[in-house]
């Protein structure tokens, strides 16, 4: 793949992400490979036979050298952590010495936005769900916002701290324990306890709950997970493509047969974890440990 990508007069640099291919990959490792190439007006992102492209328009090879226009636009982590292996006009290399380089001021600015936005999220996420009227379907929505917040702006807001990108393979939560844990236990307990997980016995509950919802998918990758030992990796990533595939159904939740009830909430982790106004409490008391760096 490599290889056809490079010889593609279109592309004008590759790189590869992801553990696939390094000291670090696994049984679940997937190769994911970054392009920049012309003819391309926005990013497209394909999977074939378990080959993930992530592909953008060569324009931005030359845009994102700039910071402030790359922390509005690009996937910054997926950038700075990749492995470049065809740049011949250096525009990645300098994306990434960009990125790696950032001075104290610049990653304070990126993790104040991040909280910012986070800040934002959490009062969006209590106007809709919390309040008089509010049922069972809003205090799931309210967990499920929560979570992506905690995992898409405050875990790489606290990362900045230590001028580190996050990792987003199904192997978290060992990757933010490896990284940060020691560092910051106040932060990273409260992300712990927003997924409520329960090692090797949840996770194989959980992988059960997954039959008949049409993850095959998901079920297949998180039981790679399970089978290497990263029974908590398995369980957040199951946790999040429920919420992600299945969001209407939340919204629905009380016309939902009981069966499926069940298996949701199991998958959910509703008996683990905070619902509601309490998820979304927990979640700025995150925002605040990340904020001061503990």
């Amino acid at each position: 793949m490599a290889e056809r990508l490079v010889a593609d007069r279109k592309v004008r640099a590759v790189a590869q992400a992801g553990s696939y291919g390094t000291e670090f990959a696994w049984a679940g490792s997937q190769p994911t490979f970054v392009t920049f190439q012309r003819d391309l007006s926005a990013p497209q992102s394909e999977t074939r036979s378990g080959v993930t492209v992530e592909r953008f328009p060569f324009e931005h090879l030359d845009a994102w050298r700039d910071w402030d226009v790359a922390r509005a636009q690009a996937p910054l982590a997926l950038l700075a952590t990749s492995r470049v292996t065809y740049d011949p006009t250096g525009g990645y290399g300098r994306i990434q010495r960009t990125l790696w380089n950032l001075s104290a001021a610049q990653r304070a600015a990126h993790r104040a936005d991040l909280l910012n936005q986070a800040s934002a999220g959490l009062e969006e996420a209590r106007r809709a769900h919390t309040g008089p009227g509010h049922g069972v379907q809003e205090q799931l929505l309210a967990l499920a916002d929560a979570r992506d917040l905690a995992l898409t702006l405050l875990y790489p807001a606290l990362l900045t701290w230590l001028h580190l990108w996050p990792e987003f393979e199904i192997r978290l939560p060992h990757a933010w324990r490896a990284s940060a844990g020691l560092r910051f236990p106040k932060a990273i307990y409260r992300l712990e306890h927003l997924y409520g997980f329960g090692g090797q016995e949840e996770a194989r509950r959980v992988l059960l709950a997954t039959r008949g919802l049409g993850m095959l998918e998901q079920e297949r990758r998180a039981r790679a997970a399970f089978s290497a030992g990263y029974y908590d990796g398995a369980v957040r990533y199951l946790r999040d493509e429920t919420a992600r595939t299945h969001r209407a159904d939340l919204q629905r939740w009380t016309s939902l047969s009981s069966a499926r009830r069940e298996k949701l909430g199991t998958l959910l982790g509703v008996t683990r974890a905070p619902l509601g106004p309490a998820a979304l409490s927990l979640t700025a008391e995150l925002l605040e440990a990340v904020r001061q760096g503990e």
